[in-house]
């Protein structure tokens, strides 16, 4: 997934799974206008706390959580567990995650 954070440093974004699988994006955003003229000399600051939170898949791998943050766009790579699949030991079936 992509969110836009442009103005934001990677020091301000802190990304955390809560609850068991629920991806926390949070942190504080803070932007500053400078308008330059001959006469006046405004600058207007925007500022504020940010919470995203997404409801991650049962087969999301949690352990393996990847973030970047590069040209104002913050990138959270999720990948899947791999899938259990089912082996025939002479009559006994098992389930193996680990093939």
């Amino acid at each position: 997934m992509a969110c836009a954070m442009a103005g934001v440093r990677k020091e301000e974004v802190k990304v955390q799974v809560e609850d068991g699988n629920i991806l926390q994006i949070s942190g504080e955003q803070i932007k500053e206008q400078e308008d330059k003229n001959d006469k006046w000399h405004p600058v207007e600051r925007q500022c504020g706390n940010f919470v995203r939170r997404f409801q991650l898949p049962e087969n999301a791998n949690l352990d393996e959580i990847k973030c970047t943050l590069e040209h104002g766009v913050l990138t959270v790579t999720v990948p899947k567990k791999r899938p259990s699949r089912l082996l025939r030991m002479s009559d006994t079936l098992m389930w193996c995650s680990e093939l």
